[in-house]
């Protein structure tokens, strides 16, 4: 059942990857999965672009520029491409900070100097090997002189995108895994084909977990359905560094995997 935090529902936005390249990820992001253009800006030491998919799911890219010591070419020298946090939108990140504080999570990159956005983040030792992002969004503050940044150049997109259902994770305890993405986060969890499924209200993405207490935890795969056959690469992708398969329930019908 759902555990809606007092300070009001949290809803998992979107997954973001670090990569070197954003535009070698939209043969397949934009030609294979028919994701489209969402929003995009230049962030501290990198560029951010996101891309929408069936029922609203999200993915996000990051690509780093300038600040060689950023976090995000510093998450590319140590790790290469892959999956580098999910973020959850909440009410009121003060409320929400002290709220995880509170059971006994560490916060870091707390910032709050912008209206528009204020973020804070848990550490992947203390969130099954994830970063974990959490955020105040106020798009009606936004200053009017925002730099936009344009889209990569990208392949014609398929008549209908893929749907985007969700991140798989590894977690060596459930015991753990319901403490953080149910108690901490508000999921709902339910359990499926997948192992724990979380979901959050209005969100069209989810966590699945698989439990394996002798697995390392962190990010397994990006879970993908899809109205019509789409081709998913064996093993990691090459560009985004993460492995996108086929979602064993909430898919409408069958998703090919290219040998």
């Amino acid at each position: 059942m759902a555990t809606s935090p007092p300070d009001g529902p949290y809803r998992l936005d979107h997954v973001a990857f670090g990569v070197r390249d954003a535009a070698a990820a939209t043969p397949f992001l934009v030609g294979e999965l028919g994701g489209r253009p969402l929003a995009a800006a230049p962030g501290i030491g990198f560029l951010w672009w996101q891309w929408e998919f069936a029922r609203g799911g999200a993915l996000e890219v990051l690509q780093p520029q300038g600040f060689p010591d950023g976090f995000a070419q510093r998450f590319l020298e140590t790790r290469g491409p892959g999956i580098h946090h999910v973020t959850f939108k909440v009410p009121d990140l003060a409320v929400a900070a002290a709220r995880v504080r509170s059971l006994g999570y560490d916060i870091v990159g707390y910032s709050d100097e912008f209206p528009s956005w204020k973020e804070c983040f848990l550490r992947p030792k203390q969130a099954q090997g994830i970063v974990v992002q959490l955020a105040e969004s106020h798009l009606e503050l936004e200053p009017e002189e925002m730099q936009i940044l344009e889209f990569p150049a990208s392949p014609a997109a398929p008549a209908e995108p893929a749907d985007v259902v969700g991140l798989r994770v590894s977690a060596t305890s459930e015991k753990q895994a319901r403490r953080l993405w149910e108690t901490v986060l508000g999921g709902a969890c339910e359990t499926g084909p997948e192992g724990l499924c979380f979901r959050w209200p209005d969100a069209p993405l989810r966590i699945a977990v698989h439990v394996d207490p002798a697995a390392p935890e962190g990010p397994l795969a990006i879970e993908i359905a899809a109205p019509l056959l789409c081709a998913l690469p064996e093993g990691p992708h090459p560009v985004l560094g993460a492995s996108f398969v086929a979602a064993l329930s909430d898919a409408p019908s069958p998703v090919a995997t290219s040998a």
